[in-house]
């Protein structure tokens, strides 16, 4: 074949490279076609289909987290949520700047989560959530913001205290130190658990009190754990808990005493035998003694009793009376009586509506009955009197909580 020359120019012979020619000419220009079909551009503007391809599409998912970045005095309830668009939500992690991680729950197959509880009051928390669309990509949020600062602030002031051991018949009692006026966000805040389990229940006396107890009284043995989480709850509008503690305390043997203001004898009863019984005298006519379910709460070796302090005025003020032990809040004790003389126990009703147990002076006489039954009582233990010409003492005065039956005890849940 003959090759025409251009512009007149004479035709030259190529000469190609040695060890080349026109077979290594060819097998190049393959091997560029080749390398062209593994990868890079198509030649069409579209990306080549594949795996490759696929895992560097963004996710369609949208992770939205309130409160914004970076916000400041946020609520410590209903401000936090995370929600997903075109997508599920798979983790949300919250922390706050202690790194104690916050419980919460994905809700609406995946579109929705929310803590399970209140937040602490000023506290950072950082927020990290996860969602993947349909197919699987991931799209991920991280967001931090501090809650508010309160102005006005409670706490919880509980009995009984941590490790002590108590009677059966303690219940827990925390006093408020503001009166609450969302009392369900209060209660929810605050756990009683016991081993061996038993179910617990809490009860409202006005505004300021809650206290907890089960059906019947402990078990002896039973260990009992109180959890105040009241860091950031909203007691009342515009104060906030700033509690956060645990403490746990051991029932120890069943004791029961049962006095009888009639026939002037208490008997006192441990793990369901009878221990001993005790000639008594109990209040007098016009000053009876309150029937009903009371409970130890306090012990004092000597202390003073003064007529003035429970509305007698000056009818008596004894400073040194001996083994004394508080059963109500408006001044019911069981003590030592020295001034009596011995023949009026077992035998008169001669007190101001306390129960009396002979003693001597000083209360230094271990054999006396007023000193065995101070030896042998725990704080918590249960004092019963019946036969009183008297009412029931009601279940707010002192520890007095056995007098509500189960049903009216949980009638406020």
């Amino acid at each position: 074949m003959k090759v025409q020359p251009i512009s007149g120019e004479p035709v030259r012979r190529r000469r190609w490279p040695r060890g080349g020619g026109p077979l290594a000419v060819l097998l190049g220009s393959m091997l560029l076609l080749v390398t062209a079909c593994g990868g890079g551009d198509s030649g069409d503007g579209k990306k080549p289909a594949g795996k490759a391809g696929a895992g560097k599409s963004a996710s369609q998912a949208a992770v939205t987290i309130a409160p914004k970045q970076g916000a400041d005095d946020v609520a410590t309830s209903g401000a936090l949520k995370v929600t997903a668009r075109k997508g599920k939500l798979t983790s949300v992690k919250v922390k706050d700047d202690k790194g104690n991680e916050i419980g919460g729950k994905i809700s609406g197959d995946g579109a929705l989560w929310q803590p399970s509880g209140h937040l602490g009051a000023s506290t950072e928390y950082s927020v990290d959530a996860v969602a993947v669309d349909g197919q699987g990509r991931e799209a991920a949020e991280h967001s931090t913001f501090t809650t508010l600062v309160p102005k006005n602030t409670f706490i919880g002031q509980y009995s009984p205290e941590n490790g002590q051991k108590v009677g059966v018949g303690m219940p827990v009692s925390i006093r408020f130190t503001r009166g609450i006026t969302d009392p369900k966000a209060v209660e929810k805040a605050v756990k009683v658990t016991a081993k061996p389990s038993v179910p617990i229940e809490g009860h409202w006396f006005g505004n300021d009190r809650l206290d907890f107890r089960p059906e019947k009284y402990w078990a002896a043995g039973t260990k009992v754990t109180l959890k105040l989480d009241l860091n950031g709850v909203q007691g009342r509008p515009g104060v906030y808990g700033t509690q956060t503690k645990q403490v746990s305390f051991t029932v120890g043997r069943s004791q029961v005493s049962t006095v009888d203001a009639r026939s002037k004898k208490m008997t006192v009863v441990r793990d369901g035998k009878t221990l001993k019984t005790i000639p008594i005298t109990a209040g007098a006519p016009g000053t009876e003694t309150y029937n009903g379910r009371m409970v130890i709460s306090e012990k004092h070796p000597v202390t003073r009793m003064n007529g003035d302090t429970v509305g007698f005025g000056g009818e008596y003020d004894i400073k040194d009376v001996p083994h004394a032990m508080r059963l109500s809040t408006s001044g019911t004790f069981i003590h030592g009586n020295y001034w009596s003389g011995k023949p009026a126990f077992g035998a008169q009703n001669a007190s101001h509506g306390c129960v009396g147990l002979f003693d001597q002076r000083g209360g230094g006489d271990s054999s006396t009955p007023a000193a065995w039954f101070f030896n042998n009582s725990l704080i918590g233990d249960v004092v019963i009197v019946k036969n009183s010409h008297d009412e029931t003492i009601q279940p707010d005065n002192g520890f007095s909580d056995w007098n509500l039956s189960w049903d009216s005890w949980r009638a406020d849940q």
